[in-house]
This record gives structure tokens, sequence and C-alpha cells, in this order.
């Protein structure tokens, strides 16, 4: 019998076999056939009425001169979109402060929600459900109103910058956390093992673990943050939406002005999602990734007669 022979054959999963076999284990059991046939009539029933909702649209704007040729004639000019992604610059930049400052005070409040000390797990875990209980909004209004009348007044962008970061670093904050906890404490044990002190442990193994992982998310929450900077235009701060309604009024043209910044928020919102979708697909991809045994040499006659 040779090496060979001692090696069962087994059939190469193919690529739909992998991934069906981990979205059944990660996510759902895979439909059966009546499944299947269900999930088909409703996703046409869906996109058949998500197509007649946009034909009545077009309808009712056609019906009342909004899909007149000169309604959208300014749209065509360079200046009209220049001033929008001068309102986008601004959105970018406060999104990309709030995602700075929330992501370090999020790792903060991770690591204190793990803490050994219950003082510390108690006041991060305290702070954490207050930050995420409080609308955003009501915390604008306390910058916008309440700090003046204590004598502070912060600039424009700060005004909408504390808020968020208030709001998203503990969003950051249990993403993380949850990064942390998903993996193995053989990590940890591992790196303490070859003579790492605890926080280097945390900050040179499991930190960049758990970030690789949770990056999906991460990206997730960065388009819903960068959604929230359109309450600027409460504090008159230069962002999207803001330009937007200067641009609707000095136009007089309302519904063709909010259409091309609802445009302008799918094509960065929707290139984020992606770039989110495409993150998520490649630890699936390593993880139904099976090795494939190589093909070992055939034993010598000298070798099978000893066997």
């Amino acid at each position: 019998m040779t090496a060979q022979q001692l090696i069962p054959d087994r059939p190469a999963p193919t690529r739909r076999r992998r991934r069906t076999s981990y979205a059944a284990s990660f996510m759902y059991d895979v439909p059966g056939p009546r499944g299947r046939r269900n999930i088909l009539i409703g996703s046409i029933i869906s996109c058949v009425l998500f197509a007649a909702l946009i034909g009545y649209g077009l309808w009712q704007f056609a019906s009342h001169g909004q899909l007149d040729p000169a309604r959208w004639a300014p749209f065509t000019e360079w200046p009209i979109w220049q001033y929008l992604l001068v309102g986008l610059l601004g959105t970018l930049e406060a999104a990309a402060i709030v995602a700075v400052l929330g992501g370090l005070l999020g790792v903060l409040l991770a690591l204190g929600r793990i803490s050994r000390l219950r003082a510390v797990r108690w006041l991060c875990g305290f702070y954490i459900e207050i930050a995420r209980t409080v609308p955003v909004l009501l915390v604008i209004y306390l910058m916008l109103f309440g700090l003046p009348q204590l004598g502070i007044n912060l600039p424009v962008l700060w005004k909408l910058v504390v808020p968020l970061t208030i709001a998203n670093s503990a969003v950051f904050a249990e993403i993380i956390r949850a990064g942390i906890l998903s993996l193995p404490r053989g990590q940890r044990e591992a790196a303490l093992s070859l003579g790492m002190r605890p926080g280097q442990a945390m900050r040179f193994v499991v930190l960049p673990q758990a970030a690789r992982n949770v990056a999906p998310s991460l990206v997730t929450q960065f388009v819903s943050l960068l959604k929230d900077t359109s309450l600027g235009y409460i504090v008159a701060f230069t962002e999207l939406l803001y330009r937007g309604q200067v641009l609707a009024s000095y136009l007089h043209l309302l519904i063709p002005t909010y259409v091309a910044v609802t445009v302008i928020y799918l094509v960065v919102n929707g290139s984020l999602s992606a770039f989110a979708s495409r993150l998520q697909r490649g630890p699936r991809k390593r993880a139904s990734a099976q090795p494939v045994l190589p093909a070992l040499p055939a034993a010598t006659h000298q070798e099978e007669s000893h066997v």
C-alpha cells in the first residue's frame, strides 16, 4: 500500500459550496427549494413595487412641471456643482475629525469596559449608555444655546464635532470591545508568555487583530457618521446640506437642488458601503478557504514490503 492510498480521496470544494457553507454557519440556514422560491417571488414583487413607486413619482414631477429642462439647466454648469462640492469638503472634514477623536476615545472606553477595576468599568459603561441614549440634536442645542450662557462659545465646527464625537465614541467603543472579546484568549496568553507586559500585549497583539476583524463595522459606522454631519445646518456650519439649502433659496429650485444633494450623498455613501462590503468579504474568503494536502510521493517497493 502506497502512502497516497493512506489518504482518502477528497474532492476539492467548489467556490459556491464554500460560500454557501459559510453563510449557513455564520448567518442563517441555507433555504430549501420552497424558501428559495419564496425569496425569488418576494424579490420580484419588491422590484415591481419599487419601479411603480419611482414611475408614480416621475409622473407627479412631470405633471407639476418639475421635469422642465429649464429647471435643471443650472445644474449643467460647473459653478453650481463647485458650490455644492465645497459643502461636501466641509462634510468630509467634520466627519474625519469626529472619526479620529471618536475612534481614540472609543478605544479608551472599550479598554475601560473590559478593565479589571470595577469603578473604571462602571464609569465607562455609564458614559456609553448615556451617550447612546441622549439624542445628538439635544447635545447640539446644548452646545449652541447652553454653553454660551456659561461664557463658553466654541467655533462653529466644534459645535458640530463635539456632539457627534460624544455620540459616536460610544458606538466605536462597543464595536471595538466586541472585536476584542471575539479573539481567542490564547492570543493574549501567548503574548504574555513571550515576556510582554499586559499593556504591550493589548497594544501590539490584541488591538490590531480586533481592529482588523471589525473594520467593516467601523466603515459602516463612518457612513452613518457622514450622514449625521447633515445636522451641521443647525449651527450654520458649511456642509453639504447647508449649502443645498442656501442654493435652493437662491435659485428658487427646491426639488432639483435637493435631488443634486441626494445624488452626491448616494455616490459618497455608496462608495463607502461598497468598501465595507469588500472588507467583509475578505475574512469570509479566508475563513472558507480550506488547505489542500500536497501530493505525497509514492513509497518505494522496499518501504511497502516493510509495512
